[in-house]
């Protein structure tokens, strides 16, 4: 489990992601590797990952191929910054909101536009994910915990201020990239459990 709280953006140094091989990705950070040891679990671009390798500058991560079709980390190349999150220990601050590291599916920027010193972001996401957006609701966008701002029937958008642009990917990012989604998991409970309760109802009546 995160929370949505960037630690640090971490370098892709090597990748291997043909689909025909070992899919990895080693990644050069610092404050990431803090205490981490192989197995543990990193956020990387809003993706739940194991450490399976470690230097004294880098780790490394496994890539199955059902990763790479679900989030943009089989289009990432070397030299290319992504978010890192270590997992939440249990007493730690909670300053964003609960993030499984589970990628709902991959957005597009489709718009960005200066306010003052501030920038909003406007996202598009698959439209199956809509659904679960509500306006001030929480999102996950390449594994920051983000406010949403703007919401209609095709697109959200994000406000961010200049500090979170310093230490984050989407603060460099231009319109056409894409973004890993990962809606909020209530929002994903609510309709499981309104969707049983309706097929339990149907047939009691």
């Amino acid at each position: 489990m995160f929370t949505g709280i960037v630690e640090e953006q971490g370098t892709i140094l090597v990748t291997h992601t043909d689909m025909d091989r070992d899919n990895t990705i080693t990644i050069q950070c610092k404050t990431a590797l803090e205490g981490t040891r192989i197995g543990d679990s990193i956020s990387v671009a809003g993706v739940c990952l194991t450490v399976t390798h470690l230097t004294e500058d880098t780790f490394s991560v496994g890539l199955s191929p059902e990763t790479l079709r679900r989030t943009n980390l089989g289009v990432r190349k070397v030299g290319d910054k992504v978010n890192l999150e270590r997992a939440l220990t249990y007493g730690g601050r909670m300053g964003g909101h609960y993030v499984q590291g589970h990628v709902d599916g991959v957005g597009h920027i489709t718009d960005i536009r200066y306010e003052g010193e501030s920038k909003f972001i406007t996202v598009t996401p698959p439209t199956e994910m809509l659904k679960y957006i509500v306006m001030k609701g929480y999102i996950a966008v390449d594994g920051v915990s983000l406010t949403v701002a703007a919401l209609d029937d095709t697109s959200f958008g994000i406000a961010m201020i200049a500090h979170t642009q310093e230490v984050v990917t989407m603060g460099s990012q231009q319109v056409g990239e894409p973004v890993n989604l990962e809606v909020d998991i209530i929002a994903k409970y609510v309709e499981r459990i309104s969707s049983a309760w309706g097929e339990h109802h149907a047939r009691i009546n």
